[in-house]
């Protein structure tokens, strides 16, 4: 049995609790929605706090430009790389089953609405980090929970229509 199949049986054994309040392919964007949007919390928490160990990092561009990247933006794209990947094989193979775009139109859309999704929680993260002083991990759980459903629109209305 493929992977796709494993996840859409748990999915389909719990649905009987929740399917008087959902219609079916809501509940499967939001749990597969819901178990890759924590895997990322975990992972920028792990990113943030051990690999970047909460430093800022200097670099020097061509044109003797300086930047400085934080930990909590770096974290920030690592994540983005593995929950991107993560995000589209569940949404292609267990969630928008039916559409009939092909996958490389899917990828593309995919890709545009996420990469929205991502710089618009990035930009929300740096507002809540550098104007409000709020601690990282907090702050990136925050605005992720915000672009949630940007994002739901964004693929249910593009990606996979």
């Amino acid at each position: 049995m493929s992977l796709p199949k494993i996840i859409t049986s748990i999915l389909d054994f719990i649905y009987p609790l929740v399917g008087k309040f959902m219609p079916r392919k809501t509940y499967y964007y939001a749990a597969c929605g819901s178990g890759n949007l924590v895997l990322s919390w975990l992972l920028f928490f792990f990113f943030y706090q051990f690999v970047f160990s909460k430093k800022n990092f200097p670099f020097q561009l061509p044109l003797n430009i300086n930047f400085v990247a934080t930990a909590y933006t770096l974290s920030s794209i690592c994540c983005f790389l593995i929950s991107f990947t993560i995000g589209f094989l569940l949404m292609k193979y267990v969630v928008f089953t039916g559409s009939e775009l092909k996958g490389r139109v899917q990828l593309f859309r995919y890709a545009l609405s996420s990469t929205l999704s991502g710089l618009l929680s990035w930009v929300i993260l740096k507002l809540f980090v550098e104007v409000f002083s709020f601690y990282p991990s907090i702050a990136n759980v925050l605005a992720s929970c915000i672009v949630v459903i940007f994002g739901y629109l964004m693929q249910r209305n593009f990606s996979f229509k």
